[in-house]
């Protein structure tokens, strides 16, 4: 864990390569084109059915998790929507005594990725986004796969993502946000 610590130290602000501390290992991970496109659209998904219910909220990418008796963890993307104002203004987020992301996004493309890897960060939803998207509520300790966002109630999240990719791919991510914009 001290070594993640140092590593992460060593490389700063960047976020390349991507780290996580799991068992005792440290992975390192470079992303490929299809997990970069797949991790801007997503979150811009987000932030687009934020805005169009009106609702405030902080993002950040790239941002590393870390509690000394864990590790770290560093998603692809998170939102603050609920707790936005916890984190209002800071520039470093203290992991012990702020509160985690409410929504964490993942995109896997290698199986590199682990939902319970959140757990001990307290994060109330993870979206993996592996061939398609899956929603997980923390429910006492643990993941369970949803449905729904508690976010984003009555929304069918797997077919607007999936939508929304295939234009991404097929046109580009303009398009495919606008397309998504316009149809609120």
């Amino acid at each position: 864990m001290l070594s993640m610590m140092r590593i992460a130290a060593q490389r700063g602000d960047s976020s390349i390569p991507r780290l996580k501390y799991r068992d005792g290992e440290i992975l390192i991970m470079a992303p490929l084109p299809e997990h970069g496109k797949n991790a801007d659209v997503l979150p811009d998904v987000i932030k687009a059915l934020l805005d169009h219910q009106n609702q405030p909220y902080d993002s950040y990418t790239p941002i590393t998790l870390t509690l000394p008796q864990v590790g770290g963890i560093e998603p692809d993307h998170c939102c603050y929507i609920t707790n936005w104002k916890a984190v209002q203004g800071k520039k470093r987020i203290n992991w012990q005594t702020d509160p985690p992301p409410d929504l964490v996004v993942e995109i896997d493309v290698t199986n590199f990725s682990a939902v319970e890897d959140y757990a001990p960060y307290g994060v109330p939803e993870v979206w993996m986004l592996q061939e398609q998207l899956r929603i997980y509520q923390l429910v006492e300790g643990q993941y369970v796969e949803s449905a729904e966002s508690r976010f984003f109630p009555g929304y069918d999240l797997q077919k607007l993502v999936a939508a929304t990719l295939q234009t991404a791919y097929e046109q580009n991510t303009s398009a495919a946000i606008r397309q998504l914009r316009s149809s609120f």
